[in-house]
């Protein structure tokens, strides 16, 4: 079609895609995150439904988080560069194209940011104490070994880091394909540091107000410098340090995060010592390359799909305490290559559900069997697939500045073009 966009196109043949497997929710959350750059009403309104066909409430809770930021770069443009004189002075709104007036937004009154501020003071940061350590990840031999080289090793070493005028602290971003155990890792990194643990995410930053949000970071820092050792955990972490200069961070109030989180890393206002600040993200290049400068966040590491040992442990996990027949692990290990944790995870709550309604059907207890979970394994497709495409253009025409050097290796070894 002329004049047609091409993405748009594909929009379309996503959502027949979806409304012909409208069960698939590895395929709804895709569709969902294209539609957070084009679409945010109808993102809200696949969100709704990928809830209600009994979508992860943490997915839920991080898209909500993404929904929100869009959000806010549909209704506050970055400014526009030309130098056109300004229009003149008007008691009443200009008009747009087709006659609407623009939105005014209205001011705060004083009551209002009483009660923003009152909420805000009651609000502390629950810093939690992992009992995880990373002897209680599964498998991972390769990302613990990255871990250790990259991040853990100093921190482990204080007096020898001292030595070389290294202070105890710093910063780590991990990436990689979703579902694969990210957060888990970075709870079981505050275990093995012996330090307290602050989770945040978007939706914990974003307020009604202007400056509330970066009030927040700044408390974030404040509660983890007063609870040091801590590690700080930003999930989804695109969402919040997107690039400034496009839809990573368009909006004025994205910036205005991203500027406040740059100040709080660099200490500015205070010394970091014993607080140590980890990051996840499935995207790593849209990360502001600001966030990624020498003594910020400068440290990655590849978080992978699980290996064959992890995934044994991972199903042997799901299947603990439930009706089982002796389900050979290391064969749905073997046959599942590719599969994330939260695969894994759907994988056996497919089989147990089916046992169960196999259960009442006969009234009698049906097990779970390895035959059973083996059938099921070609009705799953692994949701890292979908990451490996889309990274594919990524490597091949992106900038890259070493971060990608573990996925270009873990590809060759795996024969992905």
């Amino acid at each position: 079609m002329n004049g047609a966009d091409p993405g748009d196109s594909f929009v379309e043949v996503i959502a027949r895609e979806v409304e012909a497997d409208p069960g698939n929710l590895t395929l709804r959350e895709d569709f969902i995150t294209l539609l957070l750059e084009r679409d945010p009403d109808r993102a809200a309104a696949e969100m709704k439904a990928f809830e209600a066909l009994g979508g992860d409430p943490a997915r839920v809770r991080l898209m909500r988080a993404r929904l929100m930021a869009a959000r806010l770069r549909t209704s506050n443009p970055p400014p526009a560069t030309e130098t056109a004189a300004p229009p003149a002075a008007s008691s009443a709104p200009t008009a747009r194209p087709g006659g609407s007036a623009p939105k005014r937004i209205p001011a705060p009154t004083d009551e209002d940011r009483r009660d923003s501020s009152a909420a805000a003071s009651a609000s502390l940061w629950d810093a939690e104490r992992p009992a995880v350590t990373l002897a209680d990840v599964a498998g991972l031999a390769e990302v613990k070994r990255h871990l250790d080289i990259a991040f853990l090793a100093p921190l482990r070493n204080p007096e020898m880091a001292a030595a070389f005028g290294q202070k105890p602290g710093g910063s780590l971003l991990m990436y990689g394909p979703p579902g694969c155990g990210k957060t888990f890792i970075a709870k079981a990194i505050a275990g093995d540091l012996g330090a307290s643990f602050i989770h945040v995410t978007l939706a914990d930053l974003l307020g009604q107000w202007v400056g509330e949000s970066e009030k927040a970071i700044q408390s974030v820092f404040r509660d983890a410098r007063a609870a040091a050792p801590c590690v700080i955990f930003f999930d989804e972490f695109d969402a919040l340090g997107g690039r400034r200069t496009s839809g990573g961070g368009g909006s004025q109030t994205m910036r205005m995060l991203v500027t406040q989180l740059l100040e709080e890393l660099d200490g500015v206002a205070s010394v970091n010592d014993g607080v140590y600040f980890l990051a996840a993200t499935n995207r790593p290049w849209d990360i502001d390359s600001a966030l990624r400068r020498p003594g910020r966040i400068d440290k990655t590491v590849l978080v992978l799909p699980p290996d064959e040992v992890a995934r044994a442990a991972i199903v042997q996990g799901a299947l603990e305490g439930k009706p089982a027949d002796d389900v050979d692990v290391v064969a749905v290990a073997e046959a599942t290559e590719g599969f994330s944790g939260a695969d894994l995870g759907h994988l056996t709550t497919t089989v147990l559900q089916e046992a169960m309604v196999e259960s009442m059907s006969s009234g009698a207890l049906v097990p779970v069997t390895t035959d059973a979970m083996l059938a099921a394994v070609g009705g799953v497709t692994p949701s890292t697939r979908s990451w490996f495409d889309q990274v594919a253009p990524v490597l091949e025409y992106g900038v890259d500045d070493g971060t990608f050097d573990q996925l270009r290796t873990y590809r060759v070894k795996r024969g992905m073009r």
